[in-house]
């Protein structure tokens, strides 16, 4: 049995929970405790909110107060609930950290602000205000591709020195860089490192990540699960073939030619066909249309995770 990171603040498989919308400012209240249900009947370790997955900058601020509430009230404590609040203003951030930390969340995600780029030292002065002013531990979230900034493995190890400063989520695919942030902030057990890219996860675990937060945990949680409980188990050949089957499945929703979050719509798409809530993209993004709702029903039929 491996070590099972116990010194680790958080570990394990911790879904970006999609955001299930009702109209382009409205929640699919219903949907949403469907899906919290599903996620964690598969037996993931936590849930993130408000993410990429989560379309978080794209909804109101009022939206994203109403989703941390009844999400925090759903879950109850039975996993932690991190929240992601990040803003292009710092000020916002910090309304969003307060709101999560009155809902009874267990920790803030914090990205680097989009729109204007900010240096290593801005951003590190960044987190060290919000870590000391709000209530709840934070973690940084790498996201390069979309914020077009990315916390330098330097600035992490810094950061991870920082009081209530707990862990990073990485999504910026590059095991170069994961490897490096992993080597810098060993001398720290207490601070986990994540993975985004679901395609990686057994890689990134091989190389000491804690955990993961893929995106198709939420369509199917318990392969994922299983994956991370047979890596830990070092039962390699079981974890191999999950993530090969994870792949496969995950291959139509995730790539795309298509230029934007393409695949946020056909992740809604599949959990639509699930039953699990609505298939609405926030605005102004459109559902799938019909050849492709037929494409990914008839994928996910083929792999056995609907009918």
């Amino acid at each position: 049995m491996r070590d099972d990171f116990s010194n680790a603040l958080l570990c394990g498989i911790i879904p970006p929970v999609a955001t299930p919308l009702a109209g382009p400012d409205e929640l699919d209240v219903p949907g949403l405790e469907r899906l919290i249900e599903h996620i964690l009947l598969g037996g993931a370790h936590g849930l993130f909110i408000l993410g990429t997955t989560g379309e978080g900058p794209a909804l109101s601020y009022q939206l994203r107060r109403e989703l941390i509430h009844r999400t925090c009230r759903q879950v109850a404590g039975r996993v932690p609930v991190l929240v992601a609040v990040t803003d292009s203003a710092s000020a916002e951030m910090l309304h969003m950290a307060d709101c999560a930390a009155e809902s009874g969340a267990t920790a803030i995600v914090v990205a680097p602000p989009y729109y204007f780029p900010l240096g290593q030292p801005d951003l590190l002065r960044l987190i060290e205000d919000l870590a000391g002013r709000s209530a709840l531990p934070l973690y940084l979230y790498n996201q390069p591709e979309l914020t077009k900034t990315s916390f330098s493995p330097e600035t992490v190890e810094r950061a991870s020195q920082i009081p209530k400063v707990a862990g990073i989520k990485d999504s910026s695919g590059d095991m170069r860089y994961l490897r490096q942030v992993l080597e810098r902030v060993s001398s720290r057990p207490g601070f986990s490192v994540l993975v985004g890219p679901e395609h990686l996860l057994l890689e990134a675990l091989h190389s000491g990540a804690h955990g993961g937060v893929p995106g198709g945990a939420n369509i199917f949680p318990e392969l994922v699960v299983r994956l991370y409980r047979a890596y830990m188990s070092d039962d390699e050949g079981t974890a191999r073939e999950l993530q090969e089957r994870i792949i496969a499945i995950g291959a139509p929703i995730w790539t795309s030619r298509e230029a934007g979050p393409a695949y946020l719509r056909r992740l809604k798409c599949a959990l639509s066909l699930l039953g699990l809530c609505s298939a609405k993209p926030a605005w102004p993004c459109v559902e799938s249309a019909a050849d492709e709702r037929h494409q990914i029903e008839n994928h996910l039929r083929e792999h056995g995770i609907l009918g």
